[in-house]
Protein backbone atom coordinates (compact mmCIF):
# COMPACT_ATOMS: atom_id res chain seq x y z
CA UNK A 1 0.00 0.00 0.00
CA UNK A 2 1.34 3.78 -0.43
CA UNK A 3 1.39 6.03 1.77
CA UNK A 4 1.62 9.62 0.96
CA UNK A 5 2.46 12.57 3.04
CA UNK A 6 0.76 16.02 3.04
CA UNK A 7 3.92 17.57 1.15
CA UNK A 8 3.64 14.89 -1.37
CA UNK A 9 0.06 14.95 -1.63
CA UNK A 10 0.70 19.15 -2.06
CA UNK A 11 3.22 18.77 -4.77
CA UNK A 12 1.92 16.82 -7.02
CA UNK A 13 -1.86 18.25 -6.79
CA UNK A 14 -2.31 20.26 -10.09
CA UNK A 15 -5.35 23.08 -9.24
CA UNK A 16 -6.13 23.23 -12.73
CA UNK A 17 -6.26 19.77 -13.35
CA UNK A 18 -8.56 19.59 -10.35
CA UNK A 19 -11.14 22.11 -11.99
CA UNK A 20 -11.70 20.28 -14.40
CA UNK A 21 -11.82 16.83 -12.65
CA UNK A 22 -14.24 18.12 -10.07
CA UNK A 23 -16.26 19.52 -13.30
CA UNK A 24 -16.41 16.15 -14.29
CA UNK A 25 -17.24 14.59 -10.90
CA UNK A 26 -20.16 16.79 -10.10
CA UNK A 27 -22.09 16.12 -13.45
CA UNK A 28 -21.61 12.17 -12.63
CA UNK A 29 -22.79 13.03 -9.18
CA UNK A 30 -25.99 14.75 -10.35
CA UNK A 31 -26.50 12.19 -12.83
CA UNK A 32 -26.89 9.53 -10.44
CA UNK A 33 -23.08 7.72 -11.77
CA UNK A 34 -21.79 8.10 -9.05
CA UNK A 35 -22.05 6.11 -5.17
CA UNK A 36 -22.27 8.56 -2.31
CA UNK A 37 -23.86 7.56 1.16
CA UNK A 38 -24.75 10.37 3.17
CA UNK A 39 -21.88 11.68 5.94
CA UNK A 40 -21.97 9.82 8.94
CA UNK A 41 -19.55 10.98 12.39
CA UNK A 42 -18.78 9.29 16.02
CA UNK A 43 -19.19 12.49 18.53
CA UNK A 44 -16.62 13.91 20.74
CA UNK A 45 -18.53 16.09 23.41
CA UNK A 46 -16.72 16.91 25.76
CA UNK A 47 -14.25 18.66 23.17
CA UNK A 48 -17.29 19.55 20.94
CA UNK A 49 -15.40 17.73 18.25
CA UNK A 50 -16.33 14.72 16.03
CA UNK A 51 -14.72 12.30 13.64
CA UNK A 52 -16.30 12.37 10.43
CA UNK A 53 -16.17 9.38 7.46
CA UNK A 54 -17.24 10.25 3.64
CA UNK A 55 -16.92 7.41 1.46
CA UNK A 56 -17.60 7.39 -2.87
CA UNK A 57 -17.01 5.69 -5.59
CA UNK A 58 -16.83 7.74 -8.57
CA UNK A 59 -16.49 5.85 -12.18
CA UNK A 60 -15.51 8.17 -14.21
CA UNK A 61 -12.27 8.34 -12.05
CA UNK A 62 -11.78 5.08 -11.15
CA UNK A 63 -11.94 6.02 -7.14
CA UNK A 64 -13.27 3.70 -4.69
CA UNK A 65 -12.50 6.61 -1.63
CA UNK A 66 -13.11 7.30 2.28
CA UNK A 67 -11.97 10.12 3.64
CA UNK A 68 -11.72 9.73 8.01
CA UNK A 69 -12.00 13.75 8.61
CA UNK A 70 -12.00 15.39 12.40
CA UNK A 71 -13.15 18.86 13.38
CA UNK A 72 -11.78 19.83 16.59
CA UNK A 73 -12.62 23.66 16.92
CA UNK A 74 -11.28 24.12 20.44
CA UNK A 75 -7.81 23.53 19.31
CA UNK A 76 -5.47 26.39 19.42
CA UNK A 77 -2.15 25.06 19.21
CA UNK A 78 -2.72 22.69 16.29
CA UNK A 79 -5.07 22.25 13.38
CA UNK A 80 -8.74 22.07 14.13
CA UNK A 81 -8.97 19.91 10.82
CA UNK A 82 -7.36 16.57 10.21
CA UNK A 83 -8.05 14.40 8.14
CA UNK A 84 -6.76 11.25 5.92
CA UNK A 85 -7.61 9.66 2.56
CA UNK A 86 -8.08 5.79 2.06
CA UNK A 87 -8.14 4.41 -2.01
CA UNK A 88 -9.17 0.99 -2.54
CA UNK A 89 -9.06 -1.01 -5.98
CA UNK A 90 -12.30 -0.65 -7.47
CA UNK A 91 -12.10 -4.21 -9.14
CA UNK A 92 -10.95 -6.30 -6.00
CA UNK A 93 -11.81 -4.15 -2.86
CA UNK A 94 -8.45 -4.23 -1.44
CA UNK A 95 -6.64 -1.07 -0.53
CA UNK A 96 -4.03 0.19 -2.07
CA UNK A 97 -2.93 3.69 -1.00
CA UNK A 98 -3.27 6.46 2.36
CA UNK A 99 -3.01 9.91 1.50
CA UNK A 100 -2.88 12.95 3.77
CA UNK A 101 -6.45 15.22 3.38
CA UNK A 102 -5.37 18.42 5.12
CA UNK A 103 -3.89 19.81 1.79
CA UNK A 104 -6.34 17.65 -0.58
CA UNK A 105 -9.26 19.32 1.57
CA UNK A 106 -8.52 22.56 1.19
CA UNK A 107 -7.59 22.06 -2.38
CA UNK A 108 -10.63 20.67 -3.75
CA UNK A 109 -12.53 23.04 -1.43
CA UNK A 110 -10.90 26.33 -3.32
CA UNK A 111 -11.28 24.02 -6.43
CA UNK A 112 -14.92 23.91 -6.04
CA UNK A 113 -15.31 27.82 -5.48
CA UNK A 114 -13.37 28.19 -8.90
CA UNK A 115 -15.29 26.01 -11.01
CA UNK A 116 -19.03 27.71 -8.88
CA UNK A 117 -17.16 31.23 -10.08
CA UNK A 118 -16.78 30.25 -13.71
CA UNK A 119 -20.41 28.68 -14.16
CA UNK A 120 -22.11 31.90 -12.08
CA UNK A 121 -20.50 34.93 -12.03
CA UNK A 122 -20.81 37.46 -14.29
CA UNK A 123 -18.04 37.46 -17.06
CA UNK A 124 -16.38 40.81 -16.23
CA UNK A 125 -16.04 39.88 -12.65
CA UNK A 126 -12.33 39.95 -11.62
CA UNK A 127 -12.21 41.18 -8.41
CA UNK A 128 -12.18 38.72 -5.33
CA UNK A 129 -12.45 39.39 -1.92
CA UNK A 130 -11.78 36.07 0.54
CA UNK A 131 -13.13 36.77 4.04
CA UNK A 132 -11.02 34.53 6.70
CA UNK A 133 -7.71 33.85 7.71
CA UNK A 134 -7.00 30.15 7.73
CA UNK A 135 -6.54 27.33 5.50
CA UNK A 136 -9.30 27.80 3.56
CA UNK A 137 -8.80 31.84 2.87
CA UNK A 138 -5.16 30.45 1.94
CA UNK A 139 -5.84 27.68 -0.32
CA UNK A 140 -8.62 30.35 -2.05
CA UNK A 141 -6.46 32.59 -2.96
CA UNK A 142 -3.87 30.70 -4.67
CA UNK A 143 -6.77 28.97 -6.53
CA UNK A 144 -8.25 31.91 -7.57
CA UNK A 145 -4.24 33.61 -7.73
CA UNK A 146 -3.04 30.99 -10.62
CA UNK A 147 -6.36 29.92 -12.37
CA UNK A 148 -9.06 32.56 -12.96
CA UNK A 149 -8.79 35.84 -14.86
CA UNK A 150 -8.48 38.01 -11.86
CA UNK A 151 -6.97 41.39 -11.56
CA UNK A 152 -7.10 41.50 -7.81
CA UNK A 153 -7.56 39.73 -4.43
CA UNK A 154 -7.89 41.11 -1.34
CA UNK A 155 -7.91 39.38 2.39
CA UNK A 156 -10.29 40.58 4.93
CA UNK A 157 -10.94 39.49 8.48
CA UNK A 158 -11.82 40.34 11.68
CA UNK A 159 -8.47 39.95 12.99
CA UNK A 160 -6.41 42.61 11.64
CA UNK A 161 -3.01 40.97 12.88
CA UNK A 162 -4.17 37.30 10.85
CA UNK A 163 -4.78 39.22 7.97
CA UNK A 164 -1.66 40.69 7.63
CA UNK A 165 0.34 37.17 8.34
CA UNK A 166 -1.99 35.60 5.54
CA UNK A 167 -1.16 38.49 2.99
CA UNK A 168 2.82 38.13 3.89
CA UNK A 169 2.37 34.44 3.57
CA UNK A 170 0.85 35.08 0.40
CA UNK A 171 3.22 37.20 -1.23
CA UNK A 172 5.85 35.24 -0.35
CA UNK A 173 4.47 32.57 -2.80
CA UNK A 174 4.56 35.67 -5.95
CA UNK A 175 0.48 36.56 -5.17
CA UNK A 176 -0.35 40.21 -5.39
CA UNK A 177 -2.72 40.50 -2.85
CA UNK A 178 -3.84 42.99 -0.66
CA UNK A 179 -5.36 43.24 3.23
CA UNK A 180 -8.66 45.05 3.51
CA UNK A 181 -9.17 47.75 5.79
CA UNK A 182 -12.54 45.95 7.35
CA UNK A 183 -14.86 43.04 5.88
CA UNK A 184 -17.99 45.45 4.52
CA UNK A 185 -15.44 47.82 2.57
CA UNK A 186 -13.70 44.68 0.90
CA UNK A 187 -16.50 43.37 0.24
CA UNK A 188 -18.44 46.49 -1.50
CA UNK A 189 -15.29 46.18 -4.06
CA UNK A 190 -15.89 42.91 -5.04
CA UNK A 191 -17.17 41.28 -7.86
CA UNK A 192 -16.61 37.17 -6.20
CA UNK A 193 -16.77 37.02 -2.20
CA UNK A 194 -15.68 33.88 -0.81
CA UNK A 195 -16.23 33.35 2.89
CA UNK A 196 -14.29 30.55 4.31
CA UNK A 197 -14.84 31.29 8.15
CA UNK A 198 -15.51 28.92 10.94
CA UNK A 199 -17.61 32.14 12.94
CA UNK A 200 -21.49 31.38 14.06
CA UNK A 201 -22.95 34.41 12.93
CA UNK A 202 -23.04 36.41 9.53
CA UNK A 203 -19.58 37.98 8.07
CA UNK A 204 -21.47 38.91 5.15
CA UNK A 205 -24.58 40.93 5.25
CA UNK A 206 -26.94 41.53 2.39
CA UNK A 207 -26.58 45.14 2.23
CA UNK A 208 -22.97 44.86 1.45
CA UNK A 209 -23.13 42.92 -1.23
CA UNK A 210 -23.35 44.92 -5.01
CA UNK A 211 -26.03 43.64 -7.67
CA UNK A 212 -24.27 41.37 -9.70
CA UNK A 213 -22.10 39.62 -6.63
CA UNK A 214 -21.42 36.24 -6.51
CA UNK A 215 -20.60 34.90 -3.69
CA UNK A 216 -18.82 31.31 -2.34
CA UNK A 217 -19.62 30.01 1.08
CA UNK A 218 -17.83 27.47 2.36
CA UNK A 219 -17.63 27.79 5.77
CA UNK A 220 -19.01 25.08 8.33
CA UNK A 221 -20.28 25.57 11.75
CA UNK A 222 -23.72 24.42 12.56
CA UNK A 223 -23.72 25.57 16.39
CA UNK A 224 -24.83 29.01 15.19
CA UNK A 225 -26.45 30.58 12.64
CA UNK A 226 -23.33 30.56 9.84
CA UNK A 227 -21.33 32.97 7.60
CA UNK A 228 -23.99 34.45 5.62
CA UNK A 229 -27.35 36.15 6.61
CA UNK A 230 -30.67 35.04 5.50
CA UNK A 231 -31.30 38.05 3.43
CA UNK A 232 -28.54 37.13 1.19
CA UNK A 233 -29.83 33.58 0.93
CA UNK A 234 -33.45 35.16 0.32
CA UNK A 235 -32.15 36.97 -2.57
CA UNK A 236 -29.75 34.89 -4.18
CA UNK A 237 -29.85 32.81 -6.72
CA UNK A 238 -28.33 29.33 -4.59
CA UNK A 239 -26.24 26.33 -6.01
CA UNK A 240 -25.20 23.83 -4.03
CA UNK A 241 -22.94 20.38 -4.54
CA UNK A 242 -26.18 17.97 -3.44
CA UNK A 243 -29.50 19.51 -2.53
CA UNK A 244 -29.29 16.00 -0.25
CA UNK A 245 -26.24 17.60 1.73
CA UNK A 246 -27.44 20.83 2.19
CA UNK A 247 -30.65 19.42 3.67
CA UNK A 248 -29.08 16.82 6.22
CA UNK A 249 -28.45 16.85 9.80
CA UNK A 250 -24.82 17.33 11.23
CA UNK A 251 -22.21 16.62 10.78
CA UNK A 252 -23.22 17.95 6.96
CA UNK A 253 -25.86 20.53 6.06
CA UNK A 254 -25.66 24.21 5.34
CA UNK A 255 -27.04 25.99 8.55
CA UNK A 256 -27.92 29.13 6.18
CA UNK A 257 -30.08 27.48 4.16
CA UNK A 258 -31.78 25.11 6.77
CA UNK A 259 -32.60 27.90 8.85
CA UNK A 260 -34.09 30.78 6.53
CA UNK A 261 -36.50 27.43 5.17
CA UNK A 262 -36.99 27.05 9.44
CA UNK A 263 -38.09 30.72 9.02
CA UNK A 264 -40.22 30.47 6.33
CA UNK A 265 -37.91 32.66 4.36
CA UNK A 266 -37.64 30.05 1.22
CA UNK A 267 -38.54 26.84 0.45
CA UNK A 268 -36.14 23.53 -0.62
CA UNK A 269 -37.42 25.12 -3.88
CA UNK A 270 -35.21 27.97 -3.28
CA UNK A 271 -32.14 25.91 -4.44
CA UNK A 272 -31.98 26.44 -8.64
CA UNK A 273 -29.63 23.83 -8.56
CA UNK A 274 -26.73 21.43 -8.21
CA UNK A 275 -23.14 22.72 -9.70
CA UNK A 276 -23.09 19.17 -11.72
CA UNK A 277 -26.48 20.34 -13.39
CA UNK A 278 -24.89 23.60 -14.58
CA UNK A 279 -22.04 22.03 -15.86
CA UNK A 280 -24.33 19.40 -18.03
CA UNK A 281 -26.20 22.52 -19.20
CA UNK A 282 -29.56 20.44 -17.75
CA UNK A 283 -30.51 23.56 -15.17
CA UNK A 284 -29.76 27.32 -14.95
CA UNK A 285 -28.22 29.83 -12.81
CA UNK A 286 -27.41 33.28 -13.51
CA UNK A 287 -29.86 34.70 -15.81
CA UNK A 288 -28.93 38.46 -15.92
CA UNK A 289 -26.05 40.96 -14.52
CA UNK A 290 -27.45 42.16 -12.04
CA UNK A 291 -28.67 38.72 -9.94
CA UNK A 292 -26.76 37.76 -7.04
CA UNK A 293 -25.86 34.69 -6.79
CA UNK A 294 -24.78 32.23 -3.77
CA UNK A 295 -22.36 28.63 -4.34
CA UNK A 296 -23.21 27.31 -0.67
CA UNK A 297 -20.35 24.36 -0.65
CA UNK A 298 -19.98 21.87 2.38
CA UNK A 299 -17.88 19.33 0.45
CA UNK A 300 -18.68 15.84 -0.60
CA UNK A 301 -17.40 12.74 -1.02
CA UNK A 302 -17.10 12.45 -4.59
CA UNK A 303 -14.75 15.72 -4.50
CA UNK A 304 -12.06 13.91 -2.28
CA UNK A 305 -12.49 11.18 -4.92
CA UNK A 306 -11.64 13.02 -7.83
CA UNK A 307 -9.06 14.81 -5.76
CA UNK A 308 -7.34 12.02 -4.67
CA UNK A 309 -7.56 10.33 -7.95
CA UNK A 310 -5.13 12.88 -9.47
CA UNK A 311 -2.71 12.10 -6.48
CA UNK A 312 -2.69 8.86 -6.94
CA UNK A 313 -1.41 9.00 -10.62
CA UNK A 314 0.77 11.81 -10.61
CA UNK A 315 2.23 9.90 -7.56
CA UNK A 316 2.84 6.37 -8.96
CA UNK A 317 4.29 8.87 -11.93
CA UNK A 318 6.52 10.43 -10.29
CA UNK A 319 7.98 7.87 -7.96
CA UNK A 320 6.26 9.16 -5.10
CA UNK A 321 5.12 8.21 -1.63
CA UNK A 322 6.39 4.85 0.48
CA UNK A 323 5.27 1.33 -0.10
CA UNK A 324 3.89 -0.08 3.26
CA UNK A 325 3.16 -4.01 3.34
CA UNK A 326 -0.04 -4.64 5.47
Amino acid sequence: MLVLSGAEVESVLDLGALVDALAEAMADFSAGRASMPPRIAARVDERDGFLATMPAYLPSAGALTTKLVSLFPRNTERPTHHALVCCFDPEDGSPIAVMDGGYLTAARTAAGSVLATRLLARADASAVTIIGTGVEARSHALAFGAHAPIRAITIAGRDLAKVSDLVADLRAHGLDVHAGRSIREAVASADIVCTTTHADRPVVERSWLPPGTHLNSVGYNNAGVGEVDTDTVRDAVVVVESREAVLAPEPAGAIELQRAIALGVIDAQHIRAEIGELVAGTATGRTGPGDLTLYRSVGIAVQDAAAAALVLAAARGRGLGTEVPI
